[in-house]
């Protein structure tokens, strides 16, 4: 109806006003979090199907942080078993956290940036990286020179590049996978 015109049935069209229909909406963030929880549930009876199938011992922690699901397995104390799941210099656990993505694409449809830690690894690693980072940044305010560090996985250069952001600095990557490096940037 527009305005300026009546309905030829007035009594029908108030009681339509009258009648409320609430319809309940999440906001994006409520959505966007329950929809990093299911990416959670799923990765995690993916990964106890998979320490079943090995006979290993862990339990599975989930989170939400920022934008990614966190799953993590973390042992009774005695990581070393589950050191088997993480390899040199975490080359398992990228394989196994791939793995976890794809299985979590498979259920939902969708591309998943869900982070796997095992052991603690992920997250010794992440400090062992900030230092790194703010070292370099320390490192190029000092020299006044460009900073370049040894290559690094995708995860490796976003820790890298968000400490020496927190030093106040910039940096940059450059190269091709697999020698694909951060370049810390003097002021």
């Amino acid at each position: 109806m527009t305005e300026g015109t009546t309905s030829a049935r007035p009594a029908e069209a108030e009681a339509a006003t009258d009648e409320t229909v609430t319809v309940e909406t999440s906001t994006g963030e409520d959505s966007l979090v329950s929809r990093l929880e299911q990416e959670g549930d799923i990765a995690a009876d993916y990964l106890e199907g998979l320490l079943d199938i090995a006979d290993l011992d862990g339990d599975i922690d989930m989170d939400v942080e920022g934008d990614r699901a966190l799953v993590s397995i973390v042992g009774d104390g005695n990581d070393r078993t589950l050191q088997r799941l993480v390899g040199q210099d975490g080359e398992v656990l990228e394989a196994l956290q791939e793995l976890t993505r794809l299985a979590v694409h498979r259920e939902t449809g969708e591309r998943s940036r869900l982070m796997l830690d095992i052991a603690g690894f992920r997250a010794r690693k992440r400090s062992e990286l900030a230092e790194l980072g703010s070292k370099a940044a320390e490192q190029a305010k000092s020299t006044g020179e460009q900073v370049k560090l040894r290559p690094m996985t995708p995860f490796e250069r976003k820790v890298v590049h968000d400490a020496v952001a927190a030093a106040g600095l910039r940096s940059e990557s450059e190269g091709e996978e697999p020698q694909r490096c951060v370049v810390v940037l003097p002021v």
